[in-house]
């Protein structure tokens, strides 16, 4: 594990992530993956629940390719296709430098709906949408944060 000063060895893009990521909020996550394994032959990677049980956050992977996977929380404004009658689908896209990936492309046109900042899970993270109103996360791993750790940074958020 690295110190907080240490982030020589840290990769910006993980191993295993790709640098487009799909990430989807449905009602019932925790069903949705079990249909995803059944369905599909997903594998859970990890899921993080929250304090009421509903998932904050999960990760999948399909073949080769992973998949993100939260519960709906309305009140962070995250509501699944039934909710929304439509699909609320967030793409995710690991970079190596957040800072510079969403200057460019605020200077396209898109609206930071979330600023850049480092976040309790190791990423340097914010949210963008884009001017056709697709929701789009921009992260760079910036230290590794063992699942422990990020629940007990959770649990504090929420205090």
């Amino acid at each position: 594990m690295n110190t907080p000063d240490d982030t020589s060895a840290v990769k910006p893009i993980p191993d295993g992530m790709h640098t487009l990521t799909p990430h989807l909020v449905c009602a019932g996550a925790a069903d949705a993956i079990e249909f995803y394994k059944s369905a599909f032959g997903a594998v859970e990677q990890m899921r993080l629940p929250g304090p009421d049980g509903k998932l904050m956050h999960a990760c999948l992977q399909i073949g080769d390719s992973r998949m993100m996977l939260a519960d709906e929380n309305a009140e962070c404004g995250g509501l699944g296709p039934q909710a929304l009658k439509g699909s609320p689908v967030c793409l995710h896209l690991q970079v190596e430098d957040v800072d510079a990936s969403v200057k460019q492309a605020v200077a396209a046109g898109a609206k930071i709906t979330m600023p850049v900042a480092d976040m309790f899970w190791g990423d340097r993270y914010g949210m963008l949408e884009d001017p056709f109103g697709h929701r789009w996360s921009v992260a760079t791993h910036v230290r590794d944060v063992s699942l422990d750790e990020m629940n007990a940074a959770m649990k504090v958020m929420f205090e």
